[in-house]
């Protein structure tokens, strides 16, 4: 049997193993991952690529029994519980991590409405989870990512780089994740690498319950809708997004740093 096709050289192979002069790209094996609001979607998604790929995953869910029930799906996976809002809690439970190596800022919730439409207690509380969250899990995450010299990857939106109807409030949580994602990487240039992702319209139960809420007697013609807002003429799928954070996860990204990255079937483009 020629070496190349040797079933145990591509066993290592897979374990991210240079053999012969060739490498498997895009392998995390021996780190630890992260993922908030990773029971469903593109959370969920992403921890089963990360997994998939060799990385240790953490799933953060404020979804117990969801998370859970993920984490023993996935070898080596475990789950915590908690709102990230909460900063005693984000505190007490980083505490208790001795290592990472990745954190995905992916937890996050919508709001329809122009301005005037948009009431202040809503107002505040999609900045306190998109916002204060994202801040709270990424202050008590940071000892460990420098320690590691680590990666994190945050979850934006298109509606953080264009206006989308109706979405005010949530278009400016995710201006400032975008906003911040770049700061982080002008704070610490060589000690971590920060990135954004900005997904178009994504088929999840994010965007299911959105269309049971506000439109559940047009649900079909608004889902046409929306894949048409995207010039392919479709909504994006949870692992394709979770494909791109692995790419941004691996050291063969490691000349990207504080960027924005579109991911949206070309609604940016047109």
């Amino acid at each position: 049997m020629p070496a190349r096709h040797d079933p145990r050289l591509q066993n290592l192979e897979r374990a991210g193993v240079t053999i012969l002069g060739v490498h498997t790209p895009f392998r995390l094996d021996g780190k630890t991952a992260l993922v908030t609001g990773g029971a469903s979607g593109i959370g969920e998604a992403t921890c089963r690529v990360l997994t998939a790929a060799g990385a240790s995953t953490i799933i953060v869910d404020v979804d117990r029994a969801r998370a859970e029930k993920l984490a023993a799906e996935l070898p080596g996976a475990s789950a915590l519980s908690f709102d990230i809002t909460d900063q005693a809690a984000v505190e007490q439970n980083f505490a208790r991590l001795e290592k990472l190596d990745i954190l995905v800022n992916n937890a996050g919730i919508g709001l329809v409405g122009a301005v005037a439409e948009t009431e202040l207690a809503d107002f505040q509380r999609i900045f306190r989870v998109n916002v204060e969250g994202l801040f709270l899990v990424t202050k008590y995450a940071m000892p460990l990512l420098l320690q590691s010299s680590g990666v994190m990857v945050n979850l934006g939106s298109v509606a953080g780089l264009v206006g989308v109807k109706r979405r005010f409030a949530y278009c400016g949580t995710k201006g400032a994740v975008i906003a911040m994602t770049r700061q982080i990487a002008v704070d610490y240039p060589t000690q971590i690498r920060a990135n954004c992702i900005c997904p178009g319209t994504v088929e999840t139960p994010f965007v299911e319950g959105y269309l049971q809420k506000y439109h559940a007697h047009e649900i079909d013609k608004m889902r046409q809708e929306l894949s048409q807002r995207q010039p392919v003429g479709r909504l994006g799928q949870p692992d394709e997004i979770a494909h791109l954070v692995l790419f941004l996860c691996s050291k063969e990204s490691q000349f990207i740093n504080g960027a924005s990255i579109p991911i949206d079937g070309g609604w940016t483009a047109a």
